[in-house]
């Protein structure tokens, strides 16, 4: 490496006014000063002194900036200066500079050939957070060898040895590897099946009963998270952070990684591992959520940690069983007994009460009414916005509490008048839950009709109207003030919401639909909201436009294909065109597992067309019979979809009628 001098005066040599950052906030004069600022400092210099460097002299896309060519001898150098304070992250700028894309004219793969030469030195520096950074640098199989043979800190030998997993395909490496997972050190043991299950993810298997014996050893519990280091990652990882981790190396095999779980759990002091049980309750809910074979041997685990006293394991444990809903039915007593449990996780969503009280609702169980509506929206009341991390249990949507318990009504009714009548209510969730139930909810019309005429959710509260039928009739009035005060694009929605609460014209609202379709010649586009779902309702009554759904049918896709198929059907009952639209839709998704949502209405309006054909039925018994969850989510709503979408397959393979002219007739 070219030696450069540490100086003011060498760094204002370089030509700064010619040289372009990768990032525009930060420009070629800052990171003057910022070099500037690191030498002046030396010894004082910090992690936040050296920050900016990292988007100026590289991006991770467009690669190394003219900027970063220039300066990478003076982060070197100040990198392997002992007299730098920030050292460590000037090793980590290193690294990031080393993954950077090589922009031909910067010169950077040749300013970066140059830079190699010092990298040898930082592995063999003095201090070992400095040859930990450094361990992504070693070029090869040889400089890795070297350091684990002569590394003595554990703290630096861990990320040698996950390094050593990358090139594993090596045989001596592979046989330092192997020889490892018979080590006297249990935590060699489990980081040397974590560095081969890279390469060969079968190891990890083979040794799963070690990884559990090992895990839960508690006279190794306080040395994890002194020495378990990985490259890239700042801070060490706890016993918990192992734990997650060792899991993960059985993801995708559901049988596995329960087995692994149940080990876990099995093996670990109830009293004294709870980091452990965190982790199994975790992964029990990652599984519950992908995998419907887990559920036998993850719910009697996950109803075994209702009492535990950690807050997080009873909270998990509960939203587990909440999950898998009257599956769980023989917990219900032991949750009744938590409805009032304030226990809380880190980074998780909602308490232990509040999980317990939906886990009793997913139950049916009446226990789970008095006070739900209240817990449900409150809060919403004392928070700005719902959010929660991405890895862990949440409280489910209202409507997803509510909307099952149709036959209750008449009790949770009442509360949820109250609720709309709130200023800081939860409106369109609640007026959601009004759409689901229908005429059932009918007593709330008051509170609806209230929400139509106001300001939003308005058009929330007239989809709930929509759903309440004929009986809102008097609602029309509301709807006809609504529909003036609204632009064009939306008067047609609005008129179909007057027509399904039996106001208005039908005829002028079927001639309004049906000479907005498009003629022979013009394109199938600009359908006003909700046309062709009209034609569906209305049925052998849309005759007249017949020929123009059909015209539609024949040129159009997606969406508007198969809303055209099923009206042309409904219209005139011809069922072989709709069927063929509907079933290669549905054969298509069982071949990618994409657009659920296509699947769920082709499928739905399939059943009303009589057995599906040969074709089909195979594909929806691969679907039923597959052990993965079909929904696209990762949460809760993943069994939710999954329960749904099983039902409306076996539906599907049950039928065995004529096309359902009767629902026809009946529109």
């Amino acid at each position: 490496m070219r030696v450069v001098e540490l100086s003011a005066e060498a760094l204002d040599a370089v030509p700064w006014q010619l040289l372009e950052s990768a990032d525009p906030n930060v420009p070629a004069k800052e990171v003057r000063r910022v070099l500037r600022r690191l030498v002046r400092k030396g010894p004082e210099s910090t992690e936040p002194d050296c920050r900016p460097l990292f988007s100026a002299l590289a991006d991770p896309v467009s690669g190394a900036s003219s900027l970063g060519t220039a300066t990478l001898p003076f982060v070197v150098a100040l990198a392997a200066d002992p007299r730098t304070g920030a050292r460590r992250t000037l090793v980590e700028l290193l690294v990031h500079l080393s993954r950077a894309p090589d922009p031909a004219e910067t010169g950077w793969a040749v300013a970066w050939e140059h830079a190699r030469d010092t990298v040898p030195a930082l592995l063999a520096d003095p201090d070992p957070g400095v040859r930990r950074e450094a361990v992504p640098l070693a070029d090869g199989v040889g400089p890795l060898l070297w350091r684990w043979r002569t590394e003595p800190d554990p703290t630096v030998r861990l990320p040698v040895l996950f390094a050593l997993g990358d090139v594993a395909a090596d045989a001596e490496v592979r046989t330092i590897l192997t020889g490892l997972l018979r080590d006297s050190d249990p935590v060699l043991r489990v980081a040397a099946v974590h560095a081969l299950a890279r390469r060969e993810p079968q190891i990890a298997v083979r040794e799963l009963d070690s990884l559990v014996r090992d895990l839960t050893d508690p006279a190794v519990r306080s040395r994890w998270e002194a020495v378990w280091y990985v490259p890239d990652v700042e801070e060490p990882f706890s016993r918990e952070d192992v734990a997650h981790w060792t899991a993960a190396l059985f993801e995708g095999e559901p049988a596995t990684v329960t087995r692994f779980l149940l080990g876990l759990a099995g093996a670990a002091d109830p009293a004294g591992d709870a980091d452990l049980l965190r982790t199994v309750m975790e992964w029990s809910w990652r599984s519950l959520t992908s995998h419907r074979s887990v559920e036998a041997a993850l719910l009697p685990l996950a109803g075994g940690r209702l009492d535990h006293a950690d807050a997080e394991v009873r909270l998990t444990a509960a939203h587990v069983l909440a999950a898998a809903g009257p599956r769980a039915a023989a917990y219900a007593d032991r949750l009744a007994a938590l409805l009032d449990d304030p226990g809380e996780g880190v980074l998780l969503d909602g308490t232990v009460g509040e999980h317990a009280r939906w886990a009793l609702a997913r139950m049916d169980d009446p226990r789970a009414l008095p006070g739900l509506v209240e817990s449900l929206c409150t809060p919403y009341r004392e928070e700005l916005g719902r959010s929660w991390a991405g890895g862990g249990p949440r409280r489910p949507e209202i409507v997803d509490v509510l909307g099952p318990l149709r036959a209750h009504a008449d009790v949770l009714l009442p509360t949820i008048r109250a609720e709309l009548r709130r200023e800081d209510a939860p409106r369109t969730d609640l007026l959601a839950v009004v759409e689901v139930w229908g005429p059932d909810a009918l007593p709330a019309l008051p509170e609806v009709m209230a929400c139509v005429s106001g300001a939003p959710p308005w058009h929330a509260a007239a989809q709930a109207l929509a759903a309440l039928g004929p009986a809102a009739a008097c609602a029309a009035p509301v709807v006809r003030e609504r529909l003036n005060l609204e632009p064009p694009e939306n008067r047609p929605w609005l008129r179909q919401v007057l027509r399904r609460i039996g106001a208005g014209d039908p005829e002028e609202h079927l001639r309004a639909v049906g000479e907005s379709l498009p003629v022979e010649g013009q394109a199938p586009d600009g359908l006003p909201v909700g046309g062709l779902v009209d034609l569906i309702d209305l049925g052998p009554r849309a005759a007249p436009y017949a020929d123009r759904v059909r015209y539609v049918l024949e040129n159009s896709e997606g969406w508007t294909r198969r809303q055209a198929a099923i009206a042309l059907w409904s219209i005139t009952g011809e069922t072989e065109s709709c069927r063929a639209v509907l079933e290669e839709e549905i054969l298509e998704f069982a071949a990618d597992r994409e657009y659920y949502g296509v699947f769920d209405e082709a499928l739905r309006a399939l059943i009303r067309l009589g057995p599906p054909s040969p074709a089909v039925r195979t594909a929806l018994r691969t679907l039923r019979d597959q052990d993965a969850r079909l929904s696209p989510y990762g949460d809760y709503r993943a069994i939710l979809d999954d329960e749904k979408r099983l039902a409306l397959i076996d539906e599907a393979l049950s039928s065995a009628g004529p096309p359902d002219e009767a629902w026809r007739d009946r529109n």
